[in-house]
């Protein structure tokens, strides 16, 4: 992996990515017929109008974080390869596996927020990224609650966090952990950009058994 990647989206970008850059409905048309899943069958998975993932694939609409994870977990497929990387990449000649550096981290590109992967490619049970809102961007409403562990940092500006029935306004330095098994949602209120460090570490599904 040599240049940093984008998956860019046609429609309410902010702000635009680079002309002929693929968007984040290539990769998942492309993971799709990977699984030899259909339309029809994909939607019926993952609860998602067979229309909806038609655009999303397209390139016409913007995919919330809830419909993301939706088509993510009906796929079967790690945060990884939503951000088009393979379990067989390896790092260039002379790195270690445990550094991705700078210039290497894919960017999901979804509109108004902006995701950009720091884990190393074979990290599956430990993701860090950095999101960007863009003022008044959302995550898309309330996230399909799941199990794990999700935490973060505001690097700059200012977001509501809604966990559950509890929302709080976050600004830089603040800090936040919760249990994604609830509902969950970002919304930047402000007029300025807002960027966070986001963790999410896996959970032992027998803990919810």
């Amino acid at each position: 992996m040599q240049t940093r990647r984008k998956r860019t989206s046609q429609r309410n970008a902010a702000p635009p990515a680079d002309a002929g850059e693929p968007h984040v409905g290539i990769t998942l048309r492309k993971l799709r017929k990977q699984k030899q899943m259909s339309l029809q069958n994909l939607a019926q998975e993952s609860g998602v109008s067979m229309g909806m993932i038609s655009q999303v694939e397209r390139g016409i609409a913007n995919p919330s974080m809830r419909l993301i994870t939706a088509l993510r977990r009906a796929l079967n497929i790690s945060m990884q390869e939503l951000f088009g990387e393979t379990r067989s990449e390896t790092p260039e000649s002379g790195e270690a596996a445990f550094v991705r550096r700078r210039a290497q981290r894919p960017i999901l590109d979804l509109g108004m927020l902006h995701k950009e992967l720091l884990t190393p490619t074979d990290h599956q049970h430990l993701q860090i990224m950095i999101l960007r809102l863009a003022p008044g961007g959302t995550s898309g409403g309330r996230a399909l609650s799941y199990p794990a562990k999700k935490g973060g940092l505001v690097l700059s500006g200012k977001v509501t966090l809604s966990v559950g029935d509890v929302a709080s306004e976050l600004e830089t330095g603040d800090s936040f952990v919760f249990d994604s098994n609830q509902p969950h949602s970002l919304r930047n209120t402000s007029d300025a950009p807002t960027e966070i460090l986001w963790i999410i570490g896996a959970v032992q599904f027998d803990r919810y058994l």
